[in-house]
């Protein structure tokens, strides 16, 4: 009976705690999820209804996220980087229209967001702040133009590489060629800062974040990333760059991709991605999905579990501070989560748990929107910063 009445104390705890300071998530796919599905028609993927979005596998609609305790979501305008220049341009445009389209037709729900102001405004209101993040530096094509251009839109940061190199940047999950960033890849992090773009090093090698974190004078984030201490995979953060946050003012946002929080998983994943590349299909196609659904009923894949992600939390916040560790999901942009984070109603019981391992109330605040909100004060996404860069994408 007493093991009953903490949890339900605790239960209650974090629903007031979430009420004050709802989740601002650093990653969510549910764009890319919107355009394979239904081609961003959001007539058949009506995201009021759970029973429909289920129904096409997604980990994300609008009751869900009020379940969950969502408050505020950079929504990812991913391409993958194995697409044409012409292409990665125009599927870049079409993923922040359909991002505009969706928050405009969801407008008693969704409000547009690229300030810290915006955030609170929105929560004034009762809506779910919608952010913008472009997740590959392949999607700039090498132009400071087009990077000017997509923060004109709305977009609030760009993820330096996606899993290949870019011509100034190496990627974590290719093999290295320039041991970091280039002068240009430089000349991108110090154009971010000036114009008050979050420059997130997730998916970048080891060396572009320790480049990027020399070179930056605004803090940066991982949109969705987790220890490298407790699971090897090179998409996770080291040690030493984690203990740089905190003289940065940087985020680490933990992530929830079973590969990247639980050492099996992360072996199960190397076996299916020898297997892709010895096929030779295309990533990020309905052939690739077919060929791991096979291997899948031959060898399941282990189960990650909440306490995976508990651990890897718990771990950034004692080597970089509880001021900077937050929550980047990446819904819908896996085929798998661990068990007790399935879909984006999973935060809550995320915040039991640790609540129950000591984390106070201001830490748990700390950790759901108020750390990154500090990072995009001081990384200029204010108001007053963006009159300052003159770029007002209203």
């Amino acid at each position: 009976m007493t093991a009953a009445v903490d949890a339900q104390g605790t239960t209650a705890r974090v629903a007031r705690l979430l009420a004050e300071h709802p989740v601002l998530d650093g990653h969510n796919d549910l764009l890319w999820a919107a355009r394979e599905a239904v081609a961003y028609d959001f007539d058949r993927l009506d995201l009021r209804d759970t029973d429909t979005c289920r129904g096409y596998g997604t980990h994300t609609d609008l009751p869900r996220l009020a379940q969950g305790g969502v408050g505020a979501q950079f929504w990812s305008v991913f391409v993958p980087s194995t697409l044409s220049p012409a292409d990665t341009l125009t599927a870049t445009l079409e993923q922040v229209d359909a991002g505009h389209a969706m928050i405009e037709r969801y407008a008693d729900r969704l409000a547009p967001a690229t300030t810290v102001e915006d955030v609170h405004r929105a929560w004034d209101q009762g809506r779910v702040a919608s952010l913008m993040g472009a997740e590959g530096g392949h999607q700039i094509g090498g132009s400071l133009g087009t990077l000017r251009a997509l923060h004109r839109l709305g977009v609030r940061y760009l993820t330096l590489t996606h899993n290949d190199n870019v011509a100034w940047a190496d990627s974590a999950t290719d093999e290295p060629v320039l041991g970091g960033l280039s002068d240009f890849g430089r000349e991108v992090v110090a154009e971010m800062n000036r114009i008050g773009m979050l420059v997130d090093l997730s998916h970048v090698s080891a060396d572009t974040m320790r480049d990027a974190l020399d070179t930056s004078d605004r803090p940066v984030v991982f949109s969705h990333s987790s220890a490298r201490a407790l699971c090897d995979h090179p998409r996770n953060v080291p040690d030493d760059v984690l203990g740089r946050l905190s003289g940065n003012g940087g985020l680490c946002m933990v992530t929830f991709v079973p590969k990247f929080v639980d050492e099996a998983s992360r072996d199960w994943s190397a076996e299916v991605d020898a297997l892709v590349a010895a096929s030779g299909v295309e990533p990020f196609t309905a052939a690739e999905t077919e060929l791991v659904a096979r291997h899948a009923e031959r060898h399941p894949a282990p189960v990650a579990t909440l306490a995976d992600v508990v651990a890897h939390v718990e771990h950034v916040r004692e080597v970089a501070g509880v001021d900077h560790v937050g929550l980047g999901g990446d819904y819908d942009g896996v085929g798998a989560l661990p068990a007790g984070l399935e879909d984006v109603t999973g935060y809550p019981r995320l915040l039991a748990a640790l609540a129950e391992r000591g984390w106070s109330d201001a830490d748990l605040a700390a950790l759901t929107s108020g750390n990154v909100l500090r990072v995009m004060h001081d990384a200029g996404l204010t108001d007053a910063g963006e009159r300052r860069a003159g770029d007002v994408p209203r």
